[in-house]
């Protein structure tokens, strides 16, 4: 690779370690445990070396090793005990880690060994809960402080909305045609996080329901047309950035005018825009749900 990131700022560090700089300061001075640069103005900077030996650092301590105990450890060593542990525990940590390090330096090949590791011992869908839900809440956190910038943030989401997309492509002849119902999953006007909403598809494919994914910005009005071809739909979007707090309300109502009053239809919700909604204020046929996992058990 030619283009890496390979300086860091001791804020970048807390961000994508979780160990707080004043903490990274102590172990500096008292175990040595990192090496900083100094710019000319004698404010510390940090290469991938320091990143990655520092994510080694906090895993083993998350494990119950004393940075006492750590300190002692040569450099290899710090990365056979973090090796140990992975072979003996869980590997969501780690490979939240590793896929933090791919997207700082855009290694689609590290991506895809870790993802390919994790694949071995669990299913995907996981994999989505335990590593990549937690690994997409904490690259929004490293967005919003400036750790990283959209280019990153869409690098490791495209990567993730392939295996997806893959994964949602494998279950074939699953469909259960008992079920009359048709899920028709969307985004609304202007909304274009789509990674929760595809997995919600996957979840929904894979239980052998009939779904229509129509992805991000779809207009309220251009949904009627579904009703040419289905009685019994259950409309299923995602509100992360969009609509605005204002105009949820508003959207609500005149989605449910539209679309629900006359017909046998609901419309189930998620994301963080509903999280102030108050469902008993909402029309009948209108869910808002926390989380995937429990609007899965509504199926």
């Amino acid at each position: 690779m030619n283009k890496i990131r390979v300086n860091f700022s001791i804020k970048d560090l807390e961000n994508l370690s979780g160990i707080k700089a004043h903490t990274i300061r102590v172990w500096e001075k008292r175990y040595n445990l990192l090496e900083p640069n100094r710019t000319d103005t004698n404010i510390r900077t940090y290469n991938t070396t320091s990143l990655q030996k520092l994510l080694n650092i906090a895993y083993l301590n998350n494990n119950g090793f004393k940075v006492s105990k750590i300190a002692d450890l040569a450099e290899d060593e710090i990365s056979l005990k973090v090796k140990e542990i992975i072979a003996e525990s869980n590997k969501d940590s780690f490979a939240i880690n590793a896929f933090k390090m791919a997207m700082i330096n855009f290694d689609q090949s590290l991506f895809d060994k870790t993802y390919n590791d994790l694949l071995k011992e669990l299913t995907f869908e996981d994999i989505f809960y335990s590593v990549f839900l937690p690994l997409l809440n904490e690259i929004g956190l490293l967005w919003q402080t400036n750790t990283i910038t959209p280019v990153h943030e869409h690098f490791i989401s495209v990567l993730i909305k392939q295996k997806l997309l893959l994964s949602t492509e494998k279950l074939v002849n699953l469909e259960n045609t008992s079920d009359s119902r048709t899920f028709v999953l969307f985004l609304p006007d202007n909304e274009i996080h789509d990674i929760g909403l595809l997995f919600v598809n996957y979840l929904l494919k894979s239980k052998g329901y009939h779904t229509i994914f129509l992805g991000p910005s779809v207009p309220t009005a251009n949904l009627y047309e579904l009703y040419e071809f289905f009685d019994n739909i259950t409309f299923i979007s995602y509100f992360t950035i969009f609509p605005e707090e204002d105009a949820i309300e508003t959207y609500i109502k005149d989605f449910y005018e539209l679309l629900l009053n006359e017909n046998k239809s609901y419309l189930y919700l998620l994301g963080n825009k509903t999280i102030n909604l108050n469902p008993s204020q909402l029309p009948e046929k209108v869910k808002v749900f926390k989380s995937i996992k429990n609007l899965v058990k509504e199926m």
